[in-house]
């Protein structure tokens, strides 16, 4: 890894991250789009993700979830969006039994106000963290609006993250606000994968590395949002860009034994 800075960090080091004691690994997964294409295949994936939780759990010091977990989400005062209830409930019997579990907003599901770390016990990101674990710097964000360039999304996710703008939406009968949302949200995710091919230097996460790298130096610099399973090395130094894929097609993850990172398809 690149020298640690001597100078102040970007944002504040995260010092108040748990973890379970005498466990080495942690796993990380994004992008698991619950709630497309459809109710059938949405909860096949969800399935999928259960059994996949329950295979890491006696291993696990913490399990990471980096945005995107549904493909719209937004709460109400006095109510949530219906539905899967497998997830949330497997997630809420590893907070329960003292397993750490941080959550990510991701582009998709940016508008969570306190219910899922009231009901299943997450602890929530708004939008990247950076912590030391077993002698390895980890940051971790969901993905979408870093890097140069996509000025527009930017500015939109501005406007999604204003607290006025929410406040007016949830005026909205949940009829024609989901509506509405579940059409944007199809649109966005279209785009990102009508090209899920490495960029190279033209990968705006990757160039996003790059400057952190010499800003804020990690061993291990993981994202998700791009659907694509990646591990690049950054020149002049041991760290890693990683990205962790997707659950509809791949389902990969990210796992770190306690010495290396890698990115996994589940079986």
């Amino acid at each position: 890894m690149a020298p640690k800075s001597s100078t102040s960090y970007l944002f504040p080091k995260t010092d108040n991250m748990r973890f379970v004691e005498g466990k080495s690994e942690l796993y990380f997964a994004s992008d698991f789009h619950f709630g497309v294409p459809n109710p059938e295949a949405s909860k096949t994936r969800e399935r999928e993700a259960v059994r996949w939780l329950n295979q890491i759990a006696d291993s696990a010091a913490a399990v990471f979830l980096v945005g995107d977990l549904f493909d719209f989400w937004f709460e109400y005062k006095f109510t949530a969006p219906k539905g899967y209830t497998r997830f949330l409930g497997k997630i809420a019997e590893l907070t329960d039994a003292g397993i750490p579990v941080y959550t990510f907003l991701g582009n998709h599901d940016m508008w969570q106000f306190g219910y899922l770390e009231q009901e299943v016990g997450v602890t929530l990101f708004k939008d990247k963290c950076r912590f030391d674990f077993q002698e390895k710097r980890f940051f971790i964000a969901h993905g979408d609006g870093l890097g140069p360039g996509d000025h527009g999304y930017k500015f939109i996710k501005k406007v999604f993250r204003n607290p006025i703008n929410q406040w007016l939406f949830a005026r909205l009968h949940p009829n024609l606000s989901f509506g509405m949302a579940n059409y944007w949200s199809g649109k966005s995710r279209q785009h990102n994968q009508e090209s899920p091919v490495f960029l190279g230097d033209q990968e705006f996460l990757y160039q996003y590395c790059l400057r952190q790298l010499n800003e804020d130096p990690a061993d291990y610099y993981i994202f998700g949002h791009r659907h694509l399973p990646l591990d690049v090395p950054l020149p002049g130094s041991s760290s890693r860009y990683i990205n962790l894929g997707e659950w509809f097609n791949k389902k990969t993850y990210g796992h770190f034994d306690g010495h290396e990172m890698a990115v996994i398809p589940f079986q």
